[in-house]
C-alpha cells in the first residue's frame, strides 16, 4: 500500500509499504477514508522529531525511527483480531489515537492520555496516512447513519477543543480568550460557545482565520498586531481581563499572552504545542492567584464531539479548506500549511477510495 512516512525533518515520503499484518489480538484493522493534517504532523514536518521515538523504541509499540504519520481520521474496520466483539468488518468508525497500558495510575484513574507509556498513533506508531491501520479496538468510536464522512476526520481536533474547555470547569456565562485561531482555535472556539461561554473573543492576525473564527462563534476577533490586545480585553470587561483563556498556539509570546489576559484568579489553559522553552516571572501567578493548566489531547471527549456533530451543535463545514489525495500530501499538504498557512484550516487526504 502507499503511505506517507517521516524519515526525518522535511523529509516526508509517499512511498510503497507493506500492508500491515491482519490486527493482533484486541486490536481491528481499519481502512481509511479521510485523515487530516494536524499540526502535530506539521510540527514534525518542520522542527522534528518532536514525538518521534528516535533514539530508543518506544517502551508500548517498539517503533524507532521511521513512521507513517495521520492520527486525525476515520474509516470503516476491514478485520478484527482474536477476541474483538461488538464490532464487524464494514462498521464506520473513528479511533482515538491515545493508544495506551490500561495499567498504570493514570489509565486506571480515567487520565489515559497521561499513560506513563503513551503511544499517539501516528506518532509512536505507525498511523493513518495510508491505505489501513491497525488500532487497538478499545480506541473506537461508531459513527452513526448518516454521519458525513468527511466529518469524521474532524473528530479528533474538535476533542481537543473540548478537552481544553473541560479543564476549565464552567465557563457558563463568562468571558472567553482564545489565542490563536488555528484548528485546534476554532475548534476550542466551537467547544466553548457550546459550553455556555458568554462571551468568546478570539485573538488573530490572519484576515482568513479572523473570518473563520466569526464564521464557528467568536462574538470579537481582536488582531495583536493591530491593538493592545490585553488592554482591549481589559477595556471589554470593566478592567477586569477574561476569566479563561485558551492557548493554541504554542509560542513561547502567546504562553504569556494567555496568561495576561485573564483577571486575578482567573485560568489560562495551554493547549498548544511548544517548541522552545519562554521565560516568565511566576510572581505574576503567586500576586494574582491566576492558575495555569495543561492540556494533553483528550479523554473520552470522542463521544461528545460525535454526538455534537449528528445533531448539528456542531458543523464543521467551516474547518475544511482542502480535500486531496495521499499522493499529493507533502506538495499540496505539508507544504501548502507551511507556506499558506493563512488561507489553510484544515486540509483532509483521501488514502484510498472511500
Amino acid at each position: 500500500m502507499q503511505a506517507a512516512v517521516w524519515h526525518g525533518r522535511h523529509d516526508i515520503r509517499v512511498e510503497q509499504v507493506p500492508l500491515p499484518g491482519p490486527p493482533p489480538a484486541g486490536w481491528v484493522q481499519i481502512r481509511v477514508h479521510w485523515c487530516g493534517i494536524c499540526g502535530s504532523d506539521l510540527h514534525e514536518f518542520v522542527a522534528g522529531p518532536v514525538f518521534i521515538p528516535v533514539d530508543r523504541p518506544h517502551p508500548l509499540t517498539g517503533l524507532k525511527g521511521q513512521c507513517i504519520l495521520g492520527h486525525e481520521f476515520c474509516g470503516e474496520i476491514a478485520a478484527l483480531g482474536e477476541g474483538v466483539s461488538g464490532w464487524a468488518p464494514g462498521d464506520r468508525v473513528a479511533a482515538d489515537a491515545c493508544q495506551h497500558c490500561g495499567r498504570c495510575a493514570y489509565c486506571t484513574g480515567g487520565h489515559y492520555n497521561l499513560c506513563e507509556n503513551l503511544a499517539f498513533t501516528g506518532l509512536m506508531n505507525n498511523g493513518a496516512f495510508a491505505e489501513r491501520v491497525n488500532v487497538p479496538a478499545e480506541l473506537l468510536y461508531r459513527l452513526p447513519d448518516h454521519f458525513p464522512t468527511e466529518a469524521g476526520a474532524l473528530i479528533e481536533p474538535l476533542a481537543v477543543g473540548m478537552h481544553a474547555v473541560k479543564q476549565a470547569g464552567s465557563i457558563v456565562g463568562q468571558t472567553v480568550v482564545v489565542v490563536g485561531a488555528g484548528t485546534i482555535g476554532l475548534c476550542t472556539i466551537m467547544a466553548a460557545r457550546a459550553a455556555g461561554a458568554g462571551r468568546v473573543i478570539a485573538l488573530e492576525m490572519s484576515a482568513a482565520r479572523k473570518a473563520k473564527a466569526q464564521e464557528v462563534g467568536a462574538t470579537l476577533v481582536l488582531d495583536p498586531s493591530q491593538c493592545d490586545a490585553v488592554a482591549e480585553v481589559k477595556r471589554l470587561t470593566d478592567g477586569y481581563g477574561a476569566h479563561v483563556s485558551f492557548e493554541c498556539i504554542g509560542h513561547r509570546d502567546t504562553a504569556k499572552l494567555a496568561v495576561d489576559v485573564i483577571r486575578k484568579a482567573g485560568k489560562a489553559v495551554l493547549v498548544g504545542i511548544f517548541e522552545e522553552p519562554s521565560r516568565f516571572n511566576f510572581f505574576d501567578i503567586v500576586a494574582t492567584e491566576k492558575q495555569v493548566i495543561g492540556s494533553l489531547a483528550y479523554a473520552g471527549e470522542f463521544a461528545d464531539v460525535i454526538a455534537f456533530i449528528a445533531d448539528g451543535r456542531f458543523d464543521v463545514t467551516p474547518l475544511i479548506t482542502g480535500r486531496i489525495e495521499l499522493a499529493d500530501i507533502v506538495g499540496r499538504g505539508f507544504e501548502e500549511l507551511v507556506a499558506h498557512k493563512d488561507r489553510n484550516v484544515k486540509i483532509i487526504v483521501r488514502p484510498g477510495a472511500a
